[in-house]
């Protein structure tokens, strides 16, 4: 539908220096920065975009499957800037087998245990990036919420991104090369809400 799928959320303290960086979907910081149904909100120019599953987005879809008497299939919510496809989390249960059931898609990454050795201290509840770990034992998908194999649009095969419920919910590497269009500068002080700028983590 042409709204941008964006993971990033705004660093500790608005520095990126501090080397830890806001989960936008997470408990505090979602409320702090009016995350809707859609799991979006709009920047402070206005623009409005996706931080985890497009829920409206992929019921119309599902609706329009629905109305068509499709058969169950993989379902394309879009691409990334580097080309390869995006997919809702239902895929084949054997990536190169699209006549094997569909299933959940399930990341590989988990919440660390322990406190956060730098930057706002705490114990790692979710509240940032940096408080997940990825183990490629846990879940279907590589670090970068991906894998290889055939998908209805491409047949014969093809890496291709997962959007998931849980962690990471929109990938956060490149299996490819971005298009630098797709490059915007990183959030600032400004952007980060005053509630959640002040917030002491180290006591959680």
């Amino acid at each position: 539908n042409g709204v941008v799928l964006d993971p990033t959320g705004p660093y500790f303290r608005g520095l990126k220096e501090t080397g830890y960086q806001f989960e936008v979907l997470s408990r505090i910081a979602r409320h702090l920065l009016q995350i809707d149904f859609n799991n979006a909100h709009t920047q402070p120019s206005g623009e409005y975009h996706y931080h985890g599953m497009p829920a409206g987005l992929h019921q119309k879809l599902l609706v329009e499957r629905r109305r068509r008497a499709e058969s169950c299939k993989m379902l394309l919510l879009g691409y990334a800037a580097d080309g390869f496809p995006i997919y809702a989390p239902l895929a084949n249960s054997v990536a190169i087998d699209p006549k094997s059931p569909l299933i959940p898609m399930v990341s590989s990454y988990r919440l660390a245990s322990g406190r956060r050795p730098t930057g706002p201290g705490g114990n790692r509840d979710g509240s940032f990036v940096q408080d997940f770990e990825y183990r490629p034992e846990l879940g279907h998908l590589d670090e970068c919420n991906g894998r290889f194999g055939v998908t209805p649009e491409f047949p014969q095969g093809t890496y291709h991104y997962f959007l998931t419920y849980d962690f990471p919910f929109i990938p956060r590497y490149w299996k490819g090369t971005p298009d630098p269009s797709f490059a915007h500068p990183s959030p600032g002080v400004d952007a980060v809400p005053p509630l959640l700028l002040g917030m002491d983590f180290s006591k959680l």
